[in-house]
């Protein structure tokens, strides 16, 4: 068993595109696992940092290019089991980072763990605010959602049960592309097939319209991270924040759908909303929350074994 270390760096202004090493592009990197635990420890005395550990024939597949995008490639990593587990299910995951930060490291220990139970997990690097507004990451995820497809056989996954998460804004991105797959929005080309059979939404805004929502996301008008990755506040843009909204989405072609809250309202404002449509077309679904825990649920111990039992247990009982 070999111990899988989490890289952590420093605040990064700028970096260099592989593509052309002139160039460079803007990074937000004020999001770490290190400043949020560092944040919790003291108001969450049961907080641990995981240690994750790697099963025999496991494999792991980094920074594999997927796309390029305004000259630089983007990349995804891939968690496989060990060979034998035969129900061939992927989950492409999409890190968080309030639109601006964060990075498909981050769920590096949530990957290992549903790896080690059966499932391909994918996680994709995208364009974050700084780099490229709405929808431009929305649009990448899409494009990693068909490259997961088209690369299905040599990754032993089945298309038609293909899942899709992501946490807190990666949440709120995942849901967003799992209510509006049927339609052209977000997607390079109008006739892709992102659907997928289940969405996992892990404390991500489900209604950027809701007087909670915009409590919290409008507060700081166009400063707020919403805004800055929405083009302008809700009083700018309010078509956009509609548009970016995933319960205005919510349709009978809707994907099962697990919502996991850490407790805290309003990280999945909107909730409400988007159960009662899911109930009116018959759509499978559950909301389950936990107690007294931090927002950062799938970064830390106890918290992150109970997210995986949850999701395992959603996606096997179909």
């Amino acid at each position: 068993m070999k111990t899988l270390l989490m890289a952590l760096t420093s605040l990064t202004l700028a970096v260099s595109s592989p593509a052309n090493a002139g160039d460079l592009r803007p990074v937000d990197d004020s999001y770490s696992i290190a400043q949020r635990y560092a944040g919790y420890k003291d108001t969450y005395p049961e907080l641990r940092w995981p240690a994750s550990t790697f099963e025999n024939g496991q494999q792991i597949r980094f920074d594999q290019s997927y796309k390029s995008a305004n000259g630089r490639d983007l990349h995804i990593d891939i968690f496989s089991p060990v060979p034998g587990h035969n129900h061939r299910q992927g989950i492409v995951l999409v890190h968080g980072g309030a639109w601006r930060s964060g990075s498909k490291a981050h769920f590096y220990a949530l990957a290992n763990l549903l790896a080690q139970r059966g499932y391909t997990v994918f996680l994709p690097e995208y364009r974050l605010a700084p780099e490229a507004g709405y929808p431009a990451g929305l649009i990448d995820v899409n494009d990693a959602i068909i490259w997961v497809k088209q690369h299905a056989e040599a990754f032993g996954i089945d298309t038609e049960t293909l899942a899709l998460g992501g946490a807190s804004s990666g949440g709120q991105m995942a849901a967003l592309l799992a209510f509006a797959a049927d339609t052209p929005l977000f997607k390079s080309q109008p006739s892709d097939n992102t659907g997928i059979k289940a969405l996992i939404d892990l404390d991500g805004v489900l209604d950027f319209t809701t007087p909670q929502a915009l409590k919290f996301e409008n507060a700081a008008g166009r400063q707020s991270p919403a805004a800055k990755w929405l083009g302008g506040a809700m009083e700018d843009v309010p078509a956009t924040w509609r548009e970016a909204s995933p319960a205005y989405h919510v349709s009978p072609n809707a994907p099962q759908t697990l919502i996991i809250s850490s407790g805290i309202a309003r990280f999945t404002a909107g909730h409400e909303e988007v159960e009662k449509k899911l109930d009116a077309y018959g759509v499978r679904h559950e909301f389950y929350a936990l107690a007294n825990a931090p927002h950062d649920i799938w970064l830390f111990e106890p918290y992150l074994s109970q997210v995986v039992e949850k999701i395992d247990f959603f996606l096997q009982h179909k």
